[in-house]
């Protein structure tokens, strides 16, 4: 089996496949010109949200999570999912708090209509199968399993014991009599979401998991601590090798996630492309190394002050840089349309390489729209900077493309109208507003 299509569709595991006729009438319109000055709070880091939530299965007790981003329509999209097994959920807009409390599951099924919307909810499944033994998740789409990056957390799960059947579009997953057995499971390749879904069972089996090839990712890093909160006992988080030994029942807990980072390096690219000041409130510039060299290389000013970051860019454009999107502790893909946006204006020419995903460069037809000079020839893109860039009428294919139009909008000459912005609601909280509150002309019409 091939790394590429395993990787073009595991960049789908988190994007909502359904459009809702309301969000898909919802336009952006933006306008150009304007340098952003002032202060953005970063809101707790998606990815490490809907992760927690899938946690709050292992336990009867209740799951408090501070710092949520509460009003991602991500985090609508699981909550449906999960009171559909029997959890009782309660999110709090005003404090960014969620308190979940699964003290009876009442399904073991994920049913399509509900899964259907959103690839990550086959992370229901680790918990579901560590807890009550039994899962019915169906496969997003319905897609054949070949084709899905699936095929690591189902081959975890079979090496941890599990019996797993596709029956009707749907993972059976039962667990053998005592549950899960600790396993060594070593991936083929990086998987993100294998790796959460397997760490997660692993808490609640019988005996030592070891996780090996694992992924690194700050996210999983909080996931284990939120898990080790409530009782597991992990180690090795943040290494390529995590262990897992099984305990036999896990409590609830308060846990804060962990900033966003790619919405805090999204406002840095934002920056780096208009101009001016920011101070990211509440976030953390060790989660970006990856990123913050090439910033800094092509002439940003960038400083860690307290929990805030100060990013600057006053002086001459940004000069023409090369990256390469990479695994953890590497350059997050998730950043790289955001990148290849800012350098649309830089100084000269620079080189982004797509190691991760196969697909990732469907942004590159709009903003060619806008007047950006990008040649793309396999998995790598040559930006050569213009003068300027145009307003124009886009459609958004993606949540990171999806910003990184609203990106360019916010320096192009004149009006730009993005089409298919809710893409933009699961991954970025209040962005209008924050957005408005810097100073830029932006605004959501239908």
């Amino acid at each position: 089996m091939s790394v590429e299509p395993l990787r073009k569709l595991e960049d789908n595991m988190n994007q909502d496949i359904s459009t809702s006729a309301t969000s898909g009438m919802d336009k952006m319109r933006v306008v150009g010109g304007v340098k952003l000055n002032g202060d953005i709070k970063i809101s707790g880091a998606k990815n490490a949200a809907l992760k927690h939530m899938c946690a709050s299965l292992l336990t009867d007790e209740p799951f408090i999570l501070k710092n949520m981003p509460v009003t991602l329509r991500d985090v609508a999209t699981l909550s449906q999912v999960l009171e559909a097994l029997g959890v009782q959920i309660n999110l709090d807009k005003e404090n960014s708090v969620a308190t979940l409390h699964a003290k009876k599951i009442t399904s073991h099924i994920a049913p399509y209509e509900l899964v259907r919307k959103m690839r990550a909810s086959i992370l229901v499944l680790g918990p579901l199968l560590a807890r009550q033994h039994i899962a019915h998740v169906s496969l997003p789409g319905g897609c054949a399993l070949g084709a899905r990056p699936v095929d690591l957390h189902l081959k975890g799960f079979e090496a941890m014991g599990a019996t797993i059947e596709l029956e009707d579009g749907y993972v059976k997953a039962t667990a053998p009599d005592g549950g899960l057995k600790g396993a060594d499971i070593t991936f083929p390749l990086v998987s993100v979401g294998a790796t959460e879904n397997l760490m997660m069972a692993a808490t609640l089996a019988n005996g030592e998991t070891i996780l090996r090839n694992a992924a690194r990712e700050p996210e999983i890093v909080d996931q284990g601590e939120a898990l080790i909160k409530m009782g597991a006992k992990i180690e090795g988080l943040g290494t390529s090798e995590i262990h897992i030994q099984g305990v036999q029942k896990l409590s609830g807990t308060m846990h804060s996630v962990i900033p966003d980072r790619i919405e805090t390096g999204t406002y840095m690219c934002a920056v780096g492309l208009c101009g001016g000041e920011l101070h990211l409130k509440n976030t953390r510039l060790d989660f970006l190394s990856a990123l913050i060299s090439p910033l800094k290389e092509a002439g940003m000013f960038i400083e860690q002050n307290g929990d805030d970051i100060i990013v600057r860019r006053n002086g001459a454009k940004i000069k023409g840089v090369d990256i390469m999107t990479e695994a953890y502790p590497g350059l997050a893909t998730d950043l790289q349309a955001q990148f290849m946006t800012m350098l649309t204006l830089c100084d000269g020419a620079g080189m982004i390489s797509e190691t991760i995903f196969e697909n990732r460069f469907m942004h590159v037809p709009e903003l060619i729209r806008m007047g950006a000079n990008i040649t793309v020839k396999g998995n790598s893109a040559i930006i050569r900077g213009v003068e300027k860039l145009k307003g124009a009428e886009v459609m958004a294919t993606d949540l990171r493309a999806s910003v990184a139009l609203v990106l360019a909008g916010l320096v192009a000459e004149g009006e730009t109208i993005i089409n298919r912005i809710y893409h933009l609601d699961r991954g970025y909280e209040n962005i209008v507003d924050k957005l408005t509150a810097v100073g830029a002309q932006i605004e959501r019409i239908k």
